[in-house]
């Protein structure tokens, strides 16, 4: 996964933006990274969309742009001179997917088969587009390829909205989804800015799905500790289940069988991509302690503690 392609998929969701008029992109772009999505595929299909491209690069530039709907070595060559970070096309062709490459930017191909996306693999990518999505199978299509494509990456494009966000999102080999429905052609063109924001921040928190996995309490030794699960266990008709550093009453109590971090525990929070929790706590000020980190085969982030301490209670993210 290149620098790029990392931080579409931290950022999570890319707004695939066809735009008539190009003095609206910068306080576009402005209202989308507001809102927590600071990425923009601006497509190819307008007449503004180059220009679009430059002036967003110029004056917000903490956005990572890019260029859709690209279908000629003309197109991808006007889309990188306007600053483009990656290039999307809507469908594989290993001519212009060649051509972006050689030039060093990084290349999204639409795919749709297998075939396609073995293509897009043999020239190199890890990559690609899944376009259109829902027409295409969907996130059940992608979890029946996951299994001969263990290494290859997905960002569905086309269907993908606030209902089905989460059925992407808690899948590990989707790098970021791409959508419309944040950046509606009524929304730009009335300059609904505040509300295009407010649409970013509900999709960022339906594309994180933080919820209360456990809490956690400490005591000070084991006999302790037992003594605290049991009780509430039999208050409260939850599952007693020792283990060795601690025991949990039901699913939603974990008691320490010594102190652990926090003055009086911790608060578990589960998510469906820590990385990527990471990444937007982070843009609030959240710190993380990497000696905690844990991750899978593929180098995903299972489990983390953040600097927090809420009332005396360690924080820390677990993967759903």
């Amino acid at each position: 996964m290149d620098k790029v392609v990392k931080e579409l998929h931290d950022i999570g969701i890319v707004p695939v933006i066809a735009i008539d008029d190009a003095d609206k992109a910068v306080p576009l772009a402005k209202a989308l990274a507001a809102g927590g999505l600071p990425a923009a595929e601006v497509t190819f299909r307008t007449e503004a969309g180059e220009e679009a491209i430059k002036r967003i690069v110029k004056e917000v530039p903490e956005m990572v742009v890019g260029a859709g709907t690209v279908l000629t070595k003309d197109q991808a060559d006007r889309a990188i001179a306007a600053g483009s970070k990656f290039i999307v096309s809507p469908g594989f062709n290993p001519e212009i997917t060649k051509y972006v490459i050689s030039k060093g930017v990084s290349m999204c191909p639409g795919t749709a088969t297998p075939g396609e996306m073995e293509q897009a693999m043999a020239l190199g990518l890890d990559t690609v587009k899944f376009f259109p999505a829902e027409q295409n199978g969907g996130i059940a299509k992608l979890k029946a390829l996951a299994g001969p494509y263990k290494t290859l990456n997905w960002m569905p494009t086309g269907g993908v909205n606030t209902d089905n966000l989460e059925q992407y999102a808690s899948f590990d080999q989707i790098v970021a989804v791409g959508g419309t429905w944040m950046v509606k052609k009524d929304l730009i063109n009335n300059e609904k800015w505040d509300e295009i924001t407010e649409i970013c921040r509900a999709a960022v928190k339906k594309l994180l799905g933080f919820r209360l996995l456990h809490l956690g309490i400490n005591e000070n030794e084991s006999s302790a500790a037992e003594k605290t699960a049991k009780l509430l266990s039999d208050l409260f008709g939850f599952a007693y289940r020792p283990g060795n550093s601690s025991v949990f009453a039901g699913d939603g109590f974990e008691v320490m069988r010594a102190k652990g971090r926090g003055d009086y525990g911790h608060i578990a929070i589960g998510t469906w991509n820590v990385d990527r929790a990471m990444y937007h706590l982070g843009k609030q000020g959240v710190g993380f302690d990497e000696s905690t980190r844990s991750t899978d085969s593929r180098g995903n982030t299972q489990n983390i503690y953040t600097d927090l301490d809420i009332a005396g209670f360690a924080v820390h993210l677990k993967k759903i």
